[in-house]
C-alpha cells in the first residue's frame, strides 16, 4: 500500500479506532472520521490530537474523497458512507489490515489474546517494556493509566497489542488477531464468548488453535496452564504450535508458578519460580488473584525479551492498570463507588472477589447491566447467578437493546434475579439507570461498596449516582496507594 495523505475512519469512536487515528496522525497522515456518537475517552483523545470528526454518517463526509478509508468492524452494508465508498471505489481497509500493513512490519509482534484479562495484560506488558527502557510500540483496548492513553509509538523493536477474537470487518468475518502475526503469543484463558459470532465453544476454540498455528518456529506461545475450565481447551490449542510452549499458573506442573500470594495494603505480593528455581518476589499494584496471573503471563514474555527480574519488579509495583478496571469514582458520605468493565460471568466473579479482597468488611452491592453481545443472550443465564451471588445485594438493569433479540434468545434478568434469591441473596431488576440510582441513594449506607459492572456507559449510572449521593467527593486513600 502506498502512503496516502488523507485517511478517513468510519466508526472512529471505537475503543481501538480512536487510538489508531492517533497513531496514524503521529505517522504524519491527515486523519478525519465519523461516528454516530463519540464519547470519552475517545472524544477527548481525538480532540486533544486535533483530529476532526463528524457526529453522524453522511456520504457528504467523503467529499473531497480521501486517499483511503478505514472501515470499523461494526459498520455494515447500508451505512451511507460505506455505500459511497463502494460506489466510488475509494480504497478501503479494516483496522487490523492497517496494523498489518503500516505498523507491524519490521517489529517483533507480541499479541495478548484470550477471553479474559487481555486488556490489562497488554497494558502491563507495555509498562514493563517502557520501564525497562525498551521504548515499546503498543495498542491497548482501553486507556492505560501509566501512559494516560491507549497507544504509543516508542520506536523500539516490539509492538505489543491486544489480540481480539472479534470479527475484522463486514467483508472479513475472521478474527482480528489473524492479521497480527505474533512472534510471542499469550492466551490468558478460553471460555465461550461472543455468541453473536461463534455458534458454539468448538468454533470459538478453533479460532485460537488457528492463531497458535500462525506463530513461527522461532516464536513462543504462553498459556495459562492450571484451570479446569480453560486448561483442556488451551492445551488442545497448544497442540497446533510448532514453536516453544510455556505454561504459567498457580499449580504445580506449570513452567512458571506464582506462589505465596498475599494481599496487603501496598498491593499483592507473590513469588515466581521457573522450573523450580526462584525467579523473584514481586509486589503488584493491582488487586486480585486474576491480576497475579496477568502479571505472570507478562513476566514470561518480558523475561524472554531480556528484561530482568529487577526491572519487572519496578514496573509491576508502579503499574496503574486500565481505566474501568476497578476504577474508583470516589467516596460519597462513606459510600464507595467503583466502576468495572466486567461483562462475562467469570469476569464478574473475579471482580467481586477482588473487590472483597481490596475493601474487606464493606457490604457489597453488585450492579450489572447485561450489555455485551453474549451477556444479552441466554448463553450465560445459568452461570451468571452463581457469580453475582458473591455480592451481598444485586441490582440488575434491563438487557441493552433488548428489542434486537427474540424472547427465545434474550437473557431474562428476572430469571437471573430469581436464581440469585434462591441462593440466599437479595436481587432485584430495574428498567432504567435512573431507578437504580434512586434505589441506591435511598438504601445504600456509609461503609457500603457500590460495584457497577458494564462494558458500556450503563446510561451514565456512575455519574447519576455521584450526583444523587452528594456533591462532596473524597477519593479514598487506598485508591491512591494502589
Amino acid at each position: 500500500m502506498t502512503d496516502p495523505k488523507h485517511i478517513h475512519i468510519i466508526g472512529i469512536g471505537g475503543s481501538a479506532m480512536a487510538p489508531l487515528a492517533g497513531m496514524l496522525r503521529e505517522r504524519g497522515f491527515r486523519v478525519t472520521g465519523s461516528d454516530s456518537g463519540v464519547y470519552p475517552p475517545a472524544s477527548t483523545l481525538l480532540e486533544s490530537l486535533g483530529i476532526s470528526f463528524f457526529h453522524s454518517f453522511d456520504a457528504a463526509n467523503l467529499t473531497p474523497a480521501p486517499d483511503l478509508v478505514i472501515v470499523g468492524n461494526i459498520i455494515a452494508r447500508g451505512n451511507p458512507e460505506l455505500e459511497e465508498v463502494l460506489d466510488r471505489k475509494i480504497p478501503y481497509r479494516s483496522m487490523p489490515e492497517i496494523l498489518e500493513e503500516v505498523f507491524l512490519p519490521g517489529r517483533h509482534s507480541i499479541v495478548v489474546s484470550g477471553t479474559h484479562g487481555k486488556t490489562t495484560t497488554t497494558a502491563m506488558l507495555a509498562w514493563i517494556f517502557e520501564t525497562a527502557g525498551k521504548r515499546p510500540n503498543f495498542l491497548v483496548g482501553g486507556v492505560a493509566e501509566n501512559f494516560g492513553k491507549s497507544c504509543g509509538l516508542g520506536g523500539g523493536e516490539e509492538f505489543i497489542l491486544e489480540g481480539d477474537e472479534y470479527e475484522t470487518a463486514f467483508w472479513d468475518r475472521g478474527p482480528k488477531f489473524f492479521h497480527y502475526h505474533p512472534d510471542d503469543l499469550i492466551i490468558t484463558s478460553l471460555e465461550y464468548d461472543h455468541a453473536d459470532i461463534y455458534p458454539d465453544f468448538e468454533t470459538y476454540e478453533l479460532a485460537f488453535r488457528r492463531l497458535v498455528n500462525l506463530v513461527p518456529r522461532r516464536g513462543r506461545t504462553v498459556i495459562w496452564g492450571d484451570t479446569v475450565e480453560s486448561g483442556p481447551a488451551l492445551r488442545r490449542a497448544a497442540q497446533k504450535a510448532l514453536c516453544q510452549v510455556e505454561t504459567y499458573g498457580f499449580a504445580e506442573g506449570n513452567d512458571w508458578i506464582a506462589s505465596d500470594v498475599a494481599i496487603e495494603k501496598e498491593g499483592v505480593r507473590f513469588v515466581v519460580t521457573h522450573h523450580g528455581q526462584r525467579f523473584g518476589k514481586f509486589v503488584l499494584a493491582a488487586t486480585g488473584r486474576h491480576n497475579v496471573l496477568n502479571a505472570l503471563a507478562a513476566t514470561v514474555v518480558a523475561q524472554g525479551r531480556g528484561i530482568s527480574a529487577e526491572a519487572l519488579g519496578k514496573a509491576l509495583k508502579s503499574f496503574r492498570s486500565v481505566k474501568r478496571r476497578m476504577d474508583v469514582k470516589g467516596e460519597f458520605g462513606g459510600i464507595l463507588l467503583v466502576d468495572d468493565f466486567a461483562h462475562h460471568p467469570t469476569a464478574v466473579k473475579a471482580t467481586i472477589e477482588a473487590a472483597r479482597g481490596r475493601w474487606p468488611g464493606r457490604r457489597l452491592w453488585g450492579i450489572l447491566e447485561p450489555r455485551s453481545n453474549s451477556m444479552r443472550r441466554k448463553v450465560f443465564q445459568e452461570t451468571l447467578p452463581q457469580a453475582l451471588s458473591l455480592a451481598d445485594r444485586v441490582l440488575l438493569g434491563g438487557v441493552f437493546r433488548s428489542n434486537q433479540l427474540g424472547d427465545d434468545n434474550r437473557l431474562d434478568p428476572e430469571t437471573v434475579a430469581k436464581s440469585i434469591r434462591s441462593l440466599g441473596k437479595d436481587a432485584r431488576v430495574f428498567g432504567s439507570s435512573d431507578e437504580i440510582a434512586s434505589v441506591l441513594a435511598a438504601e445504600a449506607e456509609p461503609g457500603d461498596l457500590l460495584l457497577v459492572m458494564s462494558n458500556g456507559s450503563f446510561d451514565g449510572l456512575c455519574e447519576k449516582l455521584a450526583k444523587k449521593l452528594g456533591d462532596e467527593v473524597r477519593v479514598p486513600s487506598e485508591a491512591t496507594s494502589w
